[in-house]
C-alpha cells in the first residue's frame, strides 16, 4: 500500500503546489475532508485520480455565501456534490426532531456546519454561480432520495432530489463504476444532457420515447394523492435493485418531466474491490483540522477494516438494498492483510483491530451460487422468513481471514463490531465460527440485534422469529461455558417500529424482566428514506402484501413504548404506569415478582383523608 501521497487540493495554493491550473472536478462535501476509504468522498476522488482526473475538495462551504463555492475556480468537467457519510437530516436531528449537539464528521465535533438537506442546498448554491457546469450528486442522501419519497422531518411527500437540487445526474449506490463512466463521457465532449446510458445513474428528460423497455411507475402526483399508489411504486423500485434483472424505471412529473432511473451498476469483483481499497489514501483527516482537535469519526475507523459490502439480510428498516445492494462483494485476504500490516506499523497502534466487517460482518460471499449470473430473487428474501434452501451458509473464508489477522505480529485482539447475523450463523452446519467468535473476537460483551421479541413486530421488520434468537442465545452461553468464559449478550432493541402496539411493547418489557437486563440506550424507530419500514410508517400499509399496519405516530405513545424498555429507570415510572393501564396490564403493577413497577407509596396527607 503506497502511503507516499498527498492530500487533494483544498485551495488555490494547493493547486499551484500540485501544478494544477484547472481542476477536472470540484467535489463539494458536507463532511470534513477525511482521506480514508470509510468516507465516500475519499473513494470517489481517489478512483477518479487513478483514472487520470484531477479533483479538488470544498468541505462544508458556507452555504450563505456564494463565494464559498468559488475558492477552487470553475472545474473543467463538473461539480460533484455529496451531503456526507450520513443523510444530513439524520446527522442533524434525533428521531424526536430535536437538534443534535455534536457532529462526529465535523472538525472538533461541532454541530451545524452543514445545512439541512445539504445536497440540495449545495447544488442550488453552485447553480446560482455556475449556470452551465454539470452537477453530479452522489452519496447516501442523494442515493436514497433519487425518486419521490416520504420526508419524515417535514412530514411531506417530496420529489426526486434531482429536481429539487437542479443537478444534472445522480450517481446512486457506491458509485465507483458510474463516476468513471460519467467522467469519461464528459471528457469525450458529450453534453451532460445526453448522458442517459450509464448504469447506476438517474437523469431527467422530457422525452421517454428513447428509453429502452421502461417500467412506468405511478406518477409523482398519483403517489402524493394516494398512499397506496406510493406503496405500489416503492415495491416496484425494491424489486428492481438488482444489476442483472433490474429494469429502467420512469417516474412522471407535471409539465412532461420524467425522472429516469437506470438499472444499478454491476457489483465490484474481488480484484476491483482490492483496487479501490488499495489506492493511496492518506488514511486520516486533513492536517488543517488539527487546530480544532481533529475529526472525531476517525477514532473508530482508523483501526477498523472494511472486508465486504452489500447485504442480503433484508431488514425492513435498512436502506442497504437501495444503496449497496443485496449482492455481497469482498476484498481478498491479501488486500486486507496489507492494510492490517500498515496499521501495526503506526506509532499509536495499541494492538487492537477494532473491526473486520461491513454492513454484516459474517457475510463474505453472495448468499447463493446463482446470484452472480442471474441476480437476486426479486420476490424472495435470502433469510426471511426462514433461510432459503439455496443459501450458502459457510463461514470458512471469514474464519481463515480472522485467523491470519490474529497471527500478525503486534496484533493482540481482533474485534468484530459491525454486527453479525445470528440466523445466518445458525444456518451454518458447522459451529466453528460461533466458537471462534466467542473465544477470540468478543471482549466481555457481544452485541447482537434481535431488535424485538414479538413475532408480530419481527415479521414487519423482516427479522427472524423469536425462537431463532432464543436458539442462538442458548448456543452462545453453552459455548461460553465450554470455553470457561463469562461473556454476555447485549441485545439491540427498537421501539415503536410499525406493527408495535402497546401490547407488543409490554411483551418486550416482560422479556427484559425475565432476562434481568435493562438497556442503557433504546433506538426509537427512525423513518429514513427508501426503507420498507418508512413506507409502512407513512402509508400505514405493508407494501409487500398491502395489509394495514398499526403505526405509533403520536410522540407521547412513542415515549411510552420507549419507556417500557427501560421500565426500571425511575424517571420512566409515570410513562410506564400510563402505558400499562392503557394496555390493560395493571397486573404488572404490584409487589409480586412478575410485576414491572410497584405502586407508589401514598403520602401522609393522602392517608389521613
Amino acid at each position: 500500500m503506497d502511503m507516499k501521497n498527498t492530500f487533494l487540493p483544498i485551495s488555490k495554493a494547493d493547486m499551484k503546489k500540485q501544478n494544477i491550473d484547472v481542476l477536472d472536478f470540484v467535489y463539494v462535501i458536507g463532511d470534513a475532508y477525511v482521506d480514508h476509504p470509510s468516507f465516500g468522498h475519499a473513494i470517489i476522488s481517489r478512483v477518479l485520480l487513478s483514472h487520470g482526473y484531477t479533483v479538488g475538495i470544498i468541505s462544508q462551504p458556507d452555504w450563505k455565501d456564494d463565494k464559498s463555492i468559488t475558492i477552487l475556480g470553475k472545474p473543467r468537467l463538473g461539480f460533484l456534490v455529496s451531503a456526507g457519510n450520513m443523510d444530513s437530516m439524520v446527522n442533524h436531528y434525533y428521531v424526536s426532531k430535536k437538534k443534535r449537539t455534536e457532529d462526529a464528521y465535523t472538525p472538533g465535533g461541532v454541530a451545524g456546519k452543514r445545512p439541512d438537506h445539504a445536497a440540495v442546498v449545495y447544488s442550488n448554491l453552485i447553480r446560482r454561480t455556475y449556470k452551465d457546469v454539470p452537477i453530479i450528486l452522489g452519496g447516501i442522501e442523494a442515493s436514497l432520495r433519487r425518486l419521490a419519497h416520504y420526508d419524515y422531518w417535514s412530514d411531506s411527500f417530496k420529489r426526486s432530489i434531482l429536481l429539487d437540487s437542479g443537478a444534472d445526474l445522480i450517481s446512486y449506490g457506491m458509485g465507483e463504476k458510474s463516476i468513471v463512466e460519467i467522467a469519461d463521457a464528459l471528457n469525450a465532449g458529450i453534453s451532460v444532457k445526453d448522458i442517459s446510458f450509464i448504469k447506476g445513474t438517474v437523469y431527467r428528460t422530457q422525452n421517454i420515447e428513447d428509453v429502452y423497455e421502461p417500467v412506468l411507475l405511478p406518477s409523482f402526483e398519483e403517489c402524493k394523492a394516494n398512499k397506496t399508489r406510493y406503496a405500489d411504486s416503492f415495491m416496484t423500485q425494491y424489486q428492481n435493485t438488482d444489476p442483472y434483472n433490474g429494469k429502467t424505471l420512469v417516474e412522471a412529473y407535471p409539465n412532461k418531466i420524467f425522472v429516469v432511473q437506470n438499472p444499478p451498476s454491476e457489483p465490484l469483483t474481488m480484484q476491483e474491490m482490492d483496487d479501490v481499497y488499495n489506492l493511496s489514501y492518506m488514511r486520516t483527516y486533513h492536517p488543517s483540522y488539527e487546530k480544532f482537535g481533529g475529526v472525531p469519526a476517525i477514532k473508530e475507523i482508523k483501526y477498523s477494516i472494511i472486508s465486504c459490502r452489500g447485504c442480503f439480510g433484508g431488514c425492513s428498516f435498512c436502506a442497504l438494498t437501495f444503496h449497496q445492494g443485496r449482492i455481497v462483494q469482498v476484498r481478498s485476504h491479501e488486500s486486507i492483510l496489507r492494510e492490517a500490516k500498515w496499521m501495526t506499523e503506526q506509532s499509536d497502534f495499541k494492538g487492537y483491530i477494532h473491526d473486520v466487517g461491513g454492513p454484516t460482518a459474517n457475510f463474505r460471499h453472495p448468499s447463493c451460487e446463482k446470484q452472480l449470473k442471474n441476480g437476486v430473487c426479486s420476490h424472495r428474501q435470502c433469510l426471511y422468513p426462514t433461510p432459503c434452501k439455496n443459501i450458502n451458509a459457510d463461514h470458512s473464508d471469514y474464519i481463515a481471514l480472522l485467523r491470519k489477522l490474529r497471527a500478525l505480529p503486534k496484533v493482540k485482539k481482533v474485534f468484530i463490531r459491525s454486527g453479525v447475523r445470528f440466523d445466518y450463523m445458525l444456518a451454518d452446519k458447522n459451529d466453528s465460527f460461533l466458537r471462534e467468535m466467542i473465544q477470540y473476537h468478543v471482549s466481555g460483551q457481544c452485541k447482537v440485534a434481535p431488535e424485538h421479541i414479538s413475532d408480530a413486530v419481527l415479521s414487519k421488520m423482516g427479522k427472524p422469529s423469536r425462537k431463532v434468537y432464543d436458539r442462538f442465545v442458548k448456543k452462545y452461553y453453552e459455548y461460553n461455558q465450554k470455553l470457561g468464559l463469562k461473556q454476555y449478550l447485549v441485545p439491540y432493541l427498537m421501539s415503536s417500529h410499525p406493527g408495535s402496539t402497546l401490547k407488543e411493547a409490554v411483551e418486550l418489557a416482560e422479556y427484559l424482566r425475565d432476562l434481568g437486563y435493562m438497556p442503557e440506550q433504546v433506538q426509537d424507530f427512525y423513518p429514513t428514506p427508501s426503507t420498507i419500514s418508512t413506507v409502512m410508517y407513512y402509508t400505514e400499509i405493508d407494501p409487500r402484501d398491502k395489509t394495514p399496519v398499526y403505526v405509533a405516530k403520536n410522540p407521547h405513545e412513542k415515549a411510552m413504548q420507549r419507556a417500557l424498555i427501560q421500565y426500571r429507570n425511575p424517571d420512566m415510572y409515570d410513562l410506564v404506569k400510563e402505558a400499562l393501564i392503557k394496555a390493560d396490564r395493571k397486573d404488572l403493577i404490584g409487589f409480586e415478582k412478575h410485576c414491572l413497577i410497584k405502586p407508589r407509596k401514598l403520602n401522609k396527607r393522602s392517608r389521613k383523608k
